[in-house]
């Protein structure tokens, strides 16, 4: 496997940005496409926890901002999409824990892998079909999650943290299986709550289509 998959620790904000040859990888870029289903913005995948449902990767992501505001969170988690979802979170910028710009890259390694954990079928589809060709988000602003177009349109320009942590998961997955999931652990980081809870382990039941329905009633 390329070190390319590799992401021992976080990347910093002064990493040297990466370029990518837009034809020759998987670009993650709308929702509609063929591999819009690895981007936190598709719905389809919701999750589940401390028994409390949420329906996006995004949302998940976004209340883990603010774990000392319970009510913050639940309306994040509320909202109708993951981008209204992101947009809400944003009104509450002022009390986002302060070690976040430390922690947020753990943060959302932990949310892809809740995600593949309790939609194992269609998230773990995606990824292997992927075989080991890079992932990259690409985006229009952001070049710490994804990378940007060039103007000639053939070459992304950015840290792809997003991306990079796409290919760890898919590198776990394609070694250990569906068992390297079978329970998520909550991180070791201070407050790592949810509506007003300590998170706890994340597992869900997967051997058939009724219980995976039931698990999101």
């Amino acid at each position: 496997m390329s070190s390319e998959n590799s992401l021992n620790n976080a990347p910093q904000t002064s990493e040297a940005n990466r370029t990518y040859e837009r034809g020759l990888v998987v670009v993650v870029y709308k929702t509609k496409d063929d591999f819009g289903g690895l981007s936190n913005m598709a719905a389809g995948f919701p999750l589940k926890i401390n028994g409390v449902r949420v329906p996006t990767s995004e949302a998940l992501y976004q209340a883990c901002r603010y774990p000392n505001n319970p009510e913050a969170q639940q309306e994040i988690i509320g909202q109708f999409s993951p981008m209204t979802a992101k947009m809400k979170a944003k009104t509450f910028k002022s009390q986002t824990r302060s070690d976040w710009d430390e922690v947020r890259f753990k943060i959302m390694r932990w949310c892809l892998r809740v995600k593949l954990n309790q939609n194992f079928d269609e998230f773990s589809r995606l990824l292997l079909a992927t075989k080991e060709r890079p992932i990259v988000e690409q985006s229009r602003r952001d070049t710490y999650w994804g990378a940007k177009l060039s103007e000639d349109g053939t070459t992304l320009v950015g840290q792809n943290v997003l991306g990079r942590l796409l290919m760890e998961l898919r590198e776990r997955l394609s070694k250990n299986g569906e068992a390297a999931f079978g329970v998520v652990e909550p991180l070791s980081i201070p407050d790592f709550c949810f509506l007003g809870r300590p998170i706890e382990p994340v597992s869900a039941p997967r051997s058939t289509k009724k219980q995976q329905d039931a698990l999101f009633d």
